[in-house]
């Protein structure tokens, strides 16, 4: 079974340490980031599960990097921070966190928050009816309409289309992709992407050969839009 991903960005050495401790003796995997810049890219690549995100970062204000960040970032943020004021909570929550944690935090409460924000986004994605031109995807049941009707997509053109609907907006590595539909052996074999995503393009879009949701990005990966 995979685990969980949590990405850090704190520049505190001794937070990071217990973080990764706690994290890490509970079964997630965790990536540190030191910067707010560094976090930005780290989350953009690695696609975590969720985030914990400090608001006194050393080069730029967690609140921006936090705005940055949802603008295509989906799934969870909890603010880990000193900063306990009623307007920095508040404008943090207004930003789009999901959770708020004043240093210094108990472990299990950190956990429990994790958990619950893990939870949502699952909850959020697997009951979700997506839709997009002619076509139905409903998450849930696994189905697909086109124009009403029911049609076949691979297991292997399915995992490729539900990743990219999950992470709609942001723009997903060649390598990240490779890695997740068909594991670290095969992270050097782009041609296997090309040939899906065609696939995928002649199935999904009303013009292949000019499609407007599965959409390319030059040299980097691709991205969904509905």
């Amino acid at each position: 079974m995979n685990k969980q991903t949590i990405l850090v960005i704190d520049d505190e050495r001794s937070i990071q340490k217990l973080l990764q401790i706690t994290l890490e003796s509970n079964q997630y995997k965790v990536i540190v980031a030191h910067t707010g810049h560094e976090g930005v890219l780290l989350a953009a690549n690695q696609n975590p599960d969720a985030i914990l995100l400090d608001l006194g970062l050393p080069d730029a204000s967690g609140h921006d990097i936090l705005q940055q960040l949802r603008e295509w970032f989906q799934k969870g943020i909890i603010i880990l921070s000193v900063q306990n004021s009623e307007e920095d909570i508040v404008k943090a929550l207004d930003n789009g966190a999901s959770d708020y944690l004043t240093k210094p935090f108990r472990s299990a409460e950190l956990l429990a928050r994790i958990r619950n924000v893990i939870r949502k986004n699952s909850e959020a994605t697997s009951s979700a009816v997506i839709e997009f031109g002619n076509i139905e995807v409903n998450l849930s049941n696994h189905s697909i309409k086109k124009n009403g009707e029911l049609m076949h997509l691979t297991s292997t053109e399915y995992q490729l289309l539900t990743l990219l609907i999950k992470n709609e907006g942001c723009v997903l590595t060649h390598d990240f992709l490779l890695k997740e539909i068909w594991g670290l052996n095969y992270q050097n074999e782009s041609q296997y992407l090309r040939v899906y995503i065609g696939n995928l393009r002649k199935k999904l879009e009303s013009d292949p050969t000019k499609p407007v949701h599965i959409i390319t990005e030059s040299r980097v990966g691709y991205r969904f839009m509905l």
